[in-house]
């Protein structure tokens, strides 16, 4: 047995107090007048044994119940595993999840509660001198800093739900950084959570040897649930008034299957489509909701479905521009190529901008979502790395090549993109024989495909390398050549074709196919920003260029709240980094002064939407260097986190005794009778 105060027992000097007091506590005798001899007085004998014994009786009970007093005060304890420096100053880290699955309700409340609550227990198990750190999902700065007792329990109620979801090894991993700060003093982790799955890591968490560990986890509720978790617009570009499609993917969370789940979806606050739908259990569904009649403008869109009781994930938000018109550039070699002209000057929505190849502003060349290069004879190296930086942050790029290509400047061009380029030309006539009706570039176009059709004749035309990359043959020639392909590069698309732009070479700019391919083609392009952005990641928005300056900066307002991002400018873009100041889900205005630049959307991280839960033994897997998982429940974790770290308390049984041998001393003196017999004498 040990003692966590061993200098209480100085305090056993205070049984000499009880034996002072039997020793000279003697009975005087005392003398009664009386006024008549005919009063007797009742005398009672007593024999000398007995009353010695009770006497000797009260000085032993009265001398245990203050040396177990003594002993309380001492904190005796029997030894445990981790009580070898018990009395040492100590210094703790307390994880309470924050996350939104801690909404989730049991029997004590909504498990943030209950952990609140199991933090403000271990706090207590500890003595008045031990240091606190508090630790969240927030990972804030201000909880890096230890804290009194009284401190941490103030810190402790603040913490509110946040969007942030870490796994075990990021969370242990920052609790022993910031213990480590710390000098001195034995370390001890405690992490409170429901322990989601989605916490877990491939491999075992890591952590150094001398860190006590001990995971505490909150038992919730098993709930349905059911929430979108992404959604894509079939059209890259959004023309006003045009009908839209929109992909919504459905995740059922849940053992059971989820039937008949009311949808809406809003648009600048106006219904647009409702459905319901029935999702398998454990299982994704993918429908598809059509609208129309967007004005050119900034779109504010969300859906919503009803799925209680775990709603935090019931709302999904997106953003997207419906464009008034769509800016397209003409790259050429000097000569303004006139098909291309009349193309794009057939449709208003176009607005195309024609400059020759030793014009371009590189700067501004991210603003256009599709990029045509004709007629240019010999690709300069400047304009080539541009246009691959452009493909590569998600630009379209036509590539037709001129009659008298510089075919070595081309391959040095197109092959580092992966990218087929021109390498022959072959001089005879010809005829397309193949259209790939499964491209997207055909979908739309043909009412009904006729069995014999008129396709593009070909006098001479370039043989089209084979590339590493994966083609995508929009045209084809005898033989399964490439007459007109595409290929994916980085974010973009690259289209080449085996032809000029020039009667010459064949009747393709005069072909009913031109005008609707390209057509296409523009309106399967862009690059806008994404339809949404995910709360806790650091993901990097990146917009088109807009300069800023030290009066100029751009804002992300919502409502009442606003913050300023960081913004770099990069070749063609301006990037912005929030890092974590947002908290709050939703759709934020990015403004420069009172301009909107454009609406940004953040949406939850949907890891959080899975109820389900690692196992105790899933868990000792997890952290092999924790001790047994302590689990919530109804009563108080104090004392098993007390007999962990210290050992045995015995104080409680010390406090017991004395005031069992304090009630023994009363019942002695109260009951114990020494009379042996009663007489009656003369006085």
């Amino acid at each position: 047995m040990h003692f966590l105060y061993p200098a209480f027992l100085f305090a056993f000097l205070f049984l000499a107090i009880p034996i002072l007091i039997h020793l000279f506590n003697f009975r005087r005798y005392q003398k009664v007048y009386f006024s008549n001899v005919q009063f007797l007085k009742e005398i009672q004998e007593q024999q000398s044994s007995r009353k010695n014994l009770k006497e000797r009786l009260i000085l032993a009970s009265r001398m245990l119940a203050v040396a177990f007093l003594v002993f309380a005060f001492a904190r005796p304890y029997i030894s445990g595993k981790n009580a070898t420096n018990a009395g040492k100053q100590q210094q703790v880290s307390i994880f309470v999840d924050n996350s939104y699955s801690m909404q989730t309700l049991n029997s004590e409340g909504t498990l943030l509660d209950e952990a609140k609550r199991r933090a403000k227990e271990i706090a207590s198990a500890y003595s008045i001198n031990d240091r606190f750190q508090l630790l969240t999902q927030d990972f804030e700065g201000k909880h890096q800093r230890l804290l009194s007792r009284d401190e941490f329990n103030d810190a402790v109620d603040a913490v509110k739900i946040s969007a942030q979801s870490r796994s075990l090894q990021q969370i242990i991993s920052r609790q022993q950084s910031l213990l480590d700060m710390q000098k001195g003093g034995l370390r001890s982790v405690y992490v409170i959570s429901d322990f989601q799955k989605n916490m877990a890591t491939p491999q075992p968490v890591k952590a150094d040897a001398g860190l006590r560990i001990s995971l505490v986890q909150l038992k919730a509720s098993k709930l349905p649930n059911v929430a979108v978790d992404s959604v894509q617009l079939l059209s890259a570009i959004h023309r006003p008034g045009e009908s839209e499609k929109l992909v919504v993917r459905l995740h059922n969370y849940a053992d059971e299957a989820a039937e008949k789940i009311p949808l809406k979806l809003l648009i600048n606050g106006q219904q647009k489509a409702l459905g319901s739908y029935t999702v398998n259990a454990r299982s994704v569904q993918y429908d598809t909701l059509t609208f129309s009649g967007l004005q050119a403008s900034w779109q504010r869109a969300e859906i919503t479905l009803q799925d209680n009781p775990v709603t935090f994930d019931n709302q999904f938000y997106f953003s997207f521009n419906v464009r008034q018109q769509m800016p397209v550039l003409l790259i050429d070699g000097g000569t303004v190529n006139p098909y291309l002209k009349a193309v794009f000057a057939a449709d208003p929505f176009f607005a195309a901008r024609r400059v020759p190849d030793g014009n371009v502003d590189y700067a501004s060349l991210n603003t256009y979502p599709l990029v045509v290069l004709s007629d240019i004879n010999a690709i300069s190296t400047g304009l080539s790395q541009q246009l691959k930086t452009y493909v590569a942050k998600g630009g379209t790029l036509l590539v037709f090549p001129s009659a008298t290509a510089d075919l070595t400047s081309y391959r040095s061009f197109l092959e580092p993109m992966n990218v087929a380029y021109p390498e022959k030309l072959i001089t005879g006539n010809a005829k397309v024989d193949g259209l790939n009706l499964q491209n997207a570039v055909f979908k739309n176009i043909f009412d009904s495909f006729p069995q014999n059709p008129d396709l593009p004749v070909v006098k001479q035309y370039y043989t089209l390398s084979s590339s590493s990359g994966h083609p995508e043959n929009l045209m084809t020639l005898p033989g399964r050549q490439a007459f007109w392909t595409g290929f994916s590069s980085g974010k973009g698309k690259v289209y080449v074709s085996a032809v000029a732009l020039n009667e010459d070479f064949s009747n393709l700019p005069r072909h009913a196919l031109f005008v609707p391919i390209m057509f296409r083609i523009a309106l399967l392009s862009g690059h806008d920003q994404s339809l949404f952005y995910t709360l806790g990641k650091d993901e990097t928005i990146e917009i088109p260029p807009v300069q800023t300056n030290d009066k100029q900066v751009l804002k992300l307002v919502k409502g009442t709240q606003s913050i300023i991002p960081d913004t770099r400018q990069q070749e063609g873009s301006t990037q912005l980094f929030v890092a974590d100041q947002l908290h709050d889900t939703g759709l934020y205005d990015l403004k420069k002064q009172d301009s909107t630049v454009a609406v940004i959307a953040f949406n939850d991280n949907r890891s959080e939407s899975d109820l389900s839960y690692l196992s105790i033994t899933e868990l000792g897997k997890q952290v092999p260097q924790s001790g047994p998982v302590l689990e919530g429940g109804n009563g108080s974790l104090k004392g098993a986190v007390t007999e962990t770290n210290f050992g045995l308390q015995l104080w409680k049984l010390c406090i017991i005794l004395a005031l069992i041998f304090l009630g023994i001393e009363i019942l002695l003196i109260r009951y114990y009778k020494t009379d042996t017999k009663q007489i009656s004498q003369p006085v």
